[in-house]
């Protein structure tokens, strides 16, 4: 901006005492300090919206960064997810043959064996009345339950 020393003030009030009077002095100077602080006013305002400006732009571009950061993030997580799922999804269908086979040859052996007989031991048929079929006794209810 432009610079003033107290000799170049000095002289401008010089001026402006001759050139306006004594009069006019007072007003003009108020005139010009108002317009002083409206130039001083529009240049703070234009200088605090440019500001602002560029930081909304350092503020989306660091979003940007961080959007792309968090997508390779999540990409190297996602990669990474993918790594350990194959081998297990390979262990676990190696796993599934495994056992398949040794059930099929469990299936096999059962159905091959003879059938158990159902008839009772004797020490068995000493402990039931004739009779009487077998039947599983069932617990008491409790009456607090049955409200």
């Amino acid at each position: 901006m432009i610079e003033f020393s107290l000799g170049k003030l000095v002289l401008l009030a010089l001026i402006a005492l001759i050139v306006l009077g004594p009069e006019k002095l007072p007003g003009a100077a108020r005139t010009a300090g108002a317009l002083l602080r409206r130039v001083r006013s529009g240049w703070d305002n234009v200088r605090a919206e440019v500001e602002r400006e560029l930081e909304i732009e350092q503020i989306r571009r660091t979003a940007r960064e961080a959007a792309a950061r968090a997508e390779a993030a999540q990409k190297e997580l996602k990669d990474g997810v993918l790594q350990v799922h194959e081998p297990l999804s390979k262990a676990a269908a190696e796993i599934a043959e495994m056992v398949k086979p040794e059930s099929d040859v469990v299936e096999t052996k059962t159905s091959d064996e003879e059938p158990a007989t159902a008839e009772p031991s004797e020490g068995r048929q000493s402990e039931l009345p004739l009779g009487e079929p077998q039947s599983l006794s069932k617990p008491a209810r409790n009456s607090s339950h049955d409200a």
